[in-house]
């Protein structure tokens, strides 16, 4: 069996800094370093510490609380909750490496997202469509830049999870985080015949159709348009994986 690593082989991209973080108090909580009843160290400790925005911490602390392991009481900090309120499970996000992985996590993108899109079309306020559109025009701005945008990609999806006022979809997609963008995983450009900048136009035009539907308060056209978005996300990886190496495939072993 021939054990050579080929070097030219595309790698997988590492955690996002918000995984890192969360990561690493995680194990700190379970290490025992921060029992039960413990508070947290605050943002601005976190941030010295690990070298990172406040935007990563609050995600990292977001997904800490959907994984049970802490709670926040605004004005007086985070704690670690005893083991008896935490779930016996929660999502490994460090396991969706694979091309494969990233296309289950869009169908689980799919089933929840188009019903988001559509509670978000009745319940939506003028604030939450400002920062769409914010967030639509942040990602056009940064494509002109010459970058990814995937904040700017998080940011419109989770302001359509807080606009259906419904707290399961603000936690679930705050605990996925960016991992739900997935070039964050796979820098899956390389295998396409689009040219990326195009295919990151392409993406945020398909942003202004559901941001137009969730404007005019258009159910049925707000949850058809992100149906449509992610399904179109899902055949464009779909391609990408055809040209990729069978260990980016997950039809073989993962990517190193």
């Amino acid at each position: 069996m021939n054990t050579t690593k080929n070097s030219a082989l595309p790698r997988r991209r590492p955690l996002s800094l918000a995984q890192e973080v969360m990561n690493d108090l995680m194990g700190r909580i379970r290490g025992g370093q921060y029992k039960p009843g413990e508070k947290l160290p605050t943002e601005p400790e976190v941030m010295a510490e690990q070298g990172v925005s406040r935007t990563v911490v609050r995600e990292a602390i977001s997904r800490l609380q959907t994984a049970g392991l802490v709670e926040t009481r605004h004005g007086v900090g985070t704690f670690v909750l005893p083991s008896v309120d935490r779930p016996a499970y929660s999502l490994d996000l460090s396991t969706v490496v694979t091309i494969r992985d990233v296309l289950a996590m869009l169908e689980l993108r799919i089933s929840l997202e188009t019903e988001a899109a559509s509670l978000a079309a009745t319940r939506r306020t003028d604030e939450q469509l400002r920062l769409m559109r914010e967030a639509v025009q942040n990602f056009e701005e940064g494509i002109n830049r010459g970058e990814s945008s995937i904040e700017a990609d998080y940011q419109f999806h989770l302001q359509i999870a807080l606009a259906t006022h419904n707290k399961y979809f603000e936690d679930f997609y705050r605990y996925l985080g960016t991992s739900t963008i997935p070039r964050t995983r796979l820098d899956t450009s390389q295998f396409s015949a689009e040219p990326g900048k195009n295919y990151l136009f392409s993406t945020n035009r398909e942003h202004e159709n559901i941001l137009d539907a969730i404007a005019r308060q258009d159910t049925q056209s707000a949850s058809a348009a992100m149906r449509m978005h992610l399904a179109n996300s899902r055949e464009r990886l779909k391609r990408a994986g055809e040209a990729a190496p069978q260990g980016l495939t997950g039809n073989g072993a993962s990517a190193a």
